[in-house]
């Protein structure tokens, strides 16, 4: 093997393309096969022009190629332990400063915008996809409290239609306590689909709340305007149980629930 520090700049570029760019190999992997160390590899591959690989991009060519062991493949954890998990991360999110978040904003936007078209109508039609999808089986927060509600020993319908002889459509129904819950998405409280739609919705929530008090049902409201994650699920989930006892146990007939 040659003395890296004689190749010339032509032959340090013919070596970075084949090992690194056709081989994978890392700039460590490069080093020892050169007898250097692997900034001096890195340094030269910038200096040549040869485009370095992300953290992520290196870490996954490692795993798939079985010179790293993926950190939590195979690992069984309770749901305990991936709930302490979930609002451990949410935690971070919701104490991170206002500059980091601006910081990942930016970098979030900057990885849209470097996806080519094809890959941006993918997204597209996926998210349109879960749209429609949602209005069927309920979006993943309506699916989870229901879940929640049902191990908890209430009788819960999902879906309910015609309640009380109106063509009102309620997201969860507990019929032997007459509550009606009601999972509102960011398209209620902000003009996702724009302003006329956002008064509309706004509307039609504000009829729909008046008649089922009206007719005796107890309402409670879930504002949703963040990601779902079962951390942040379990919290709602929490207050949705605390809702249901305060309404049997204080008579109330309107309560709302926020995701903050």
């Amino acid at each position: 093997m040659q003395n890296y520090n004689l190749l010339s700049d032509n032959v340090k570029f013919e070596v970075l393309k084949t090992e690194y760019i056709d081989n994978n190999k890392s700039f460590q992997e490069i080093a020892e096969m050169y007898d250097t160390y692997p900034n001096r590899i890195r340094r030269d591959a910038k200096k040549l022009g040869i485009k370095i690989r992300s953290k992520s991009e290196a870490q996954k060519l490692a795993l798939e190629s079985g010179k790293h062991k993926h950190p939590t493949k195979g690992t069984v954890r309770t749901e305990e332990t991936k709930s302490k998990i979930g609002k451990s991360v949410m935690n971070s999110w919701e104490t991170m400063s206002k500059s980091e978040l601006k910081r990942r904003s930016i970098l979030a936007k900057a990885n849209w915008e470097n996806l080519s078209e094809e890959e941006k109508q993918d997204r597209f039609n996926k998210a349109n996809q879960a749209v429609r999808e949602s209005s069927k089986t309920g979006s993943k927060l309506e699916r989870f409290l229901y879940r929640g509600l049902l191990s908890n020993g209430y009788r819960v319908e999902q879906h309910k239609e015609n309640i009380l002889n109106t063509k009102l459509h309620i997201d969860l129904f507990l019929p032997t306590i007459s509550i009606a819950v009601e999972v509102d998405g960011p398209s209620h409280f902000e003009p996702v689909w724009g302003e006329e739609a956002l008064k509309r919705a706004q509307t039609y929530d504000n009829k729909k709340t008046g008649i089922l008090i009206g007719k005796g049902i107890k309402l409670i409201r879930i504002k949703q305007k963040k990601d779902f994650s079962k951390a942040r699920a379990s919290l709602i989930l929490e207050n949705l149980l605390k809702a249901i006892q305060k309404i049997q146990d204080q008579g109330e007939t309107y309560i709302e629930i926020g995701d903050e």
